[in-house]
């Protein structure tokens, strides 16, 4: 073989919390497994880490040198401290064996075919104005999101794959495009036409009231910036879901 491409880890806090231990397993057993198999065959992996490895940020926009802001004890640090552990073997990997690694800091991502069950905002929002409803925001809707459609995603993760050994990442994969949650919920409302009202429950533990990559280093080394409008990328998106549901 000559690349490996590690995507494999629940990516949405409704779903990674169901069984924290088997998420952080996940996490660095298969980490791990990856790159024993890449040093086998001497071949290129990909890590897909994660922009909650900078946790409840305290610098914004996030840029790549930031540590990072994580709770390691709270429900969230199955995955936050899971993907950090992960990035520290693929760099030990590569510092001890010479190991070409290639490591992705991915921003909030959507598109079609997501689960409709995918628990993560966007996926919530559509598929309940499509039912015309409630919106659930929590908190007062004011924590800001960066979203990055699908195929913008993909096309930085094969242009980072082939950059050459001297880039190693980690690297921001996200638009910077920044609106808050109330007001992605209006926009929602008004791209489906819903009756739906907004309702709001009380904040989850630990949940970030920023987010907004840096992708300073990606538009150098990448020649990458994301093309898809959010407006156009979330039409495509409740087509999907109009189509899937109405089966």
């Amino acid at each position: 073989m000559d690349e490996i491409y590690n995507f494999a880890c629940p990516a949405s806090p409704i779903h990674y919390q169901i069984d924290p231990i088997k998420t952080i397993k996940t996490s660095i057993h298969g980490a791990l497994h990856v790159l024993e198999l890449a040093k086998q065959f001497g071949c290129k992996v990909f890590q897909a880490s994660t922009s909650e490895v900078y946790g409840d940020p305290q610098i914004h926009p996030q840029t790549e040198t930031y540590w990072g802001h994580v709770n390691p004890i709270g429900p969230r640090s199955c995955y936050d401290e899971g993907k950090r552990c992960a990035e520290t073997l693929f760099f030990d990997y590569f510092r001890q064996y010479s190991l070409p690694i290639k490591i992705a800091r991915i921003f909030n991502t959507y598109g079609p075919r997501m689960h409709p069950d995918d628990g993560r905002v966007v996926s919530n929002f559509i598929v309940q104005a499509l039912q015309n409803l409630p919106l659930t925001i929590y908190g007062d809707g004011s924590q800001t999101r960066s979203f990055c459609f699908v195929d913008d995603l993909i096309d930085g993760c094969i242009k980072l794959m082939d950059t050459s050994s001297s880039i190693t990442g980690p690297i921001n994969l996200g638009n910077p495009f920044e609106i808050s949650i109330i007001d992605l919920a209006k926009m929602i409302l008004d791209l489906t036409g819903s009756s739906s009202n907004i309702i709001a429950k009380p904040l989850p533990p630990d949940d970030p009231r920023q987010r907004k990559p840096d992708i300073s280093f990606a538009t150098q080394h990448l020649q990458w910036t994301p093309q898809t409008p959010l407006e156009e990328g979330l039409i495509k998106t409740i087509d999907y879901f109009r189509e899937s549901i109405d089966k």
